[in-house]
């Protein structure tokens, strides 16, 4: 049976998104797994992977096409089947094109026809019926399904519900209350109706686009909903999996039964060298499972590899060798002697890891490991800097930080190297004209990195009451996503916990990150003597693909000159 993939909702305040490129076109085979196509929406272009299999049928708009959320996206099931009562239900003017149908075919029967003709005339209603249980099966109308609430969010915890199933839900009303790796956000209806179901309770995980509740008409039979959201692998196919399973099991317990105790050590084949393309779910399955992708074969497009293939995947097994002659002889030698044996209790805790700390985690990885990261380290002398803003604090009324005033330096410095304030696009550079500068903010779970937009024409009062706003609201955990989203270049300052200097790790897909020491008294030369003096410790992180080392050197040049003489800032 087909199945409908309507638009998602990949923002909170996504309204429409814009398809930026189909990845599989109309009669190619789609695997759970597989990139669709890549949607632009208004915060970010995402991934849309596919979460059924078959053939893709129909496709609702080509590329630079706009669809509205939960507008028909596409429609994947068998090859030649027919999908015109989907097309026509999920279009503007669907149920007119069935009325019209259904009087078509109530007209042909009641037409006096030849015995033959009669024959084929009850086969149409047949025909009809069954295209309209279709319809029925396939009310995706009434489908929530789980955001993607951020950027980076692969799966969402309920923190809590708002709404009961049996409750009358309003458009705008909160349904539920979704933890994502960065916050805990309120979800609202966009839809009216009566809750019908929960596709978890709360405290339960849900991955993106999976199902979250139906909303709709009471009586609707939301069994066959559930059944075709949900849709893997039919009844008979999971029977014929969990048969094989057994089968598997039988043969390995019969094979462990007759084989001899020592077995030679089974060699991991490596067929993935250099890059390794795999879906993100994949990516993130691997992760947890421990399995090394360089040894998964992939059976995505170009050898991608799928949640599929690392599922499907076994390490080879390994057995130990008994222990040689000298090994035991060694054994018996030590068990003989007289050794003091220390005491204690061996404790530890675990704890789940957190959906923000599980992004961090995942995103640090990918670009560590695939952004070709170099780094310029510089030392600024501050004096000028430290009598600066010991002269604005004067009055009291404002307190300058030193980090505001490297962040002002930054964005000034940046607006004259823009290729520092850039991204790598893949098969493209963008040269960003505005100047969001992310600052990375400690909390309790991880890290956050609100943004300062347009950092460039802000002044140094009003730098500081948007950062001290933004720590306040990382630790309270009322962070939005309009908040984190949009950085153009990055810094991350541990000068104020007694760090000298340390290099970062770029926040893709910035170009650079910009990692700030402490300022400490050493004895420097000034004017053929040595004097004490305030220095401060940069080092600049830098993408490889995108910039230079002699660009990155220009830009902390120019920063430099800055923090020695503030006044040039006010220029």
């Amino acid at each position: 049976m087909a199945e409908v993939i309507l638009m998602p909702r990949l923002s909170d305040t996504m309204t429409e998104g814009v398809i930026a490129a189909w990845h599989k076109n109309v009669g190619d085979t789609v695997n759970k797994g597989d990139l669709l196509t890549e949607i632009e929406t208004d915060k970010a272009t995402m991934e849309l992977e596919s979460y059924q299999q078959g053939v893709l049928l129909h496709i609702g708009t080509p590329n630079g096409g706009k669809l509205q959320v939960n507008d028909l996206l596409a429609i994947i099931g068998t090859a030649g089947e027919d999908v015109s009562a989907l097309i026509a239900k999920h279009s503007e003017g669907g149920k007119e094109q069935v009325t019209n149908e259904k009087t078509e075919v109530a007209t042909t029967v009641d037409t006096p026809v030849a015995p033959e003709e009669k024959q084929e005339a009850k086969a149409e209603p047949a025909t009809e019926k069954k295209a309209e249980a279709t319809i029925d099966i396939s009310k995706m109308d009434e489908v929530v399904l789980m955001p993607r609430l951020s950027d980076t969010m692969t799966e969402g915890v309920i923190a809590g519900w708002q709404k009961n199933v049996g409750d009358t839900v309003k458009k705008g009303e909160v349904l539920a209350d979704i933890e994502t790796d960065k916050a805990t956000m309120e979800l609202e209806s966009y839809k009216d109706g009566i809750l019908l179901y929960q596709g978890a309770k709360a405290g339960e995980k849900i991955m993106v686009n999976d199902l979250l509740c139906i909303i709709g008409k009471e009586g609707l039979d939301i069994n066959a909903i559930v059944a075709s959201v949900k849709s893997g692998a039919t009844p008979s196919a999971e029977k014929e999996a969990i048969t094989e399973n057994k089968e598997e099991e039988k043969a390995t317990t019969s094979t462990a039964a007759t084989a001899p105790k020592e077995e030679p050590k089974e060699e991991a084949t490596v067929v993935n060298d250099g890059r390794i393309f795999a879906s993100p779910l994949a990516k993130k399955l691997a992760a947890e499972k421990g399995v090394d992708l360089k040894f998964v074969k992939g059976s995505g497009d170009n050898g991608r590899i799928t949640k599929n293939d690392v599922d499907s995947y076994t390490p080879p097994s390994t057995t130990q060798s008994t222990a040689t002659p000298v090994a035991k002889e060694a054994t018996a030698v030590a068990a003989e002697q007289t050794v003091h044996t220390p005491t204690g209790t061996v404790g530890f805790d675990e704890v789940p890891v957190s959906q923000m700390r599980k992004v961090i985690a995942k995103r640090l990885s990918e670009s560590l490991f695939t952004a070709p990261h170099f780094y310029l380290t510089m030392s600024i002398n501050m004096d000028a800097a430290v009598a600066a803003r010991t002269t604005l604090n004067a009055d009291g009324k404002i307190k300058i930080s030193f980090n505001d005033m490297v962040l002002k330096a930054t964005a000034i410095a940046l607006k004259q190297h823009p290729k520092v304030n850039s991204s790598w696009l893949g098969d493209k550079i963008r040269y960003n004209h505005h100047i969001n500068i992310g600052v990375a903010v400690a909390v309790e779970d991880g890290l956050l990195v609100p943004v300062v937009r347009f950092a460039d024409g802000l002044s140094l009062t009003q730098i500081s009451g948007l950062v001290k706003d933004f720590a306040q609201k990382a630790k309270d955990k009322k962070l939005q996503p309009a908040d984190w989203e949009g950085s153009t270049f990055t810094i991350s300052n541990l000068g104020m916990f007694g760090i000298d200097e340390f290099t970062a790790i770029i926040n893709t897909p910035d170009a650079c990150i910009l990692a700030i020491g402490g300022i400490s008294q050493v004895p420097i030369v000034k004017n053929n003597a040595v004097v004490p003096g305030n220095i401060m410790k940069v080092t600049l992180s830098c993408d490889h693909r995108v910039v230079d080392g002699a660009t990155g050197a220009a830009f902390l040049q120019t920063l430099k000159n800055l923090l020695e003489e503030p006044l040039r800032m006010m220029l």
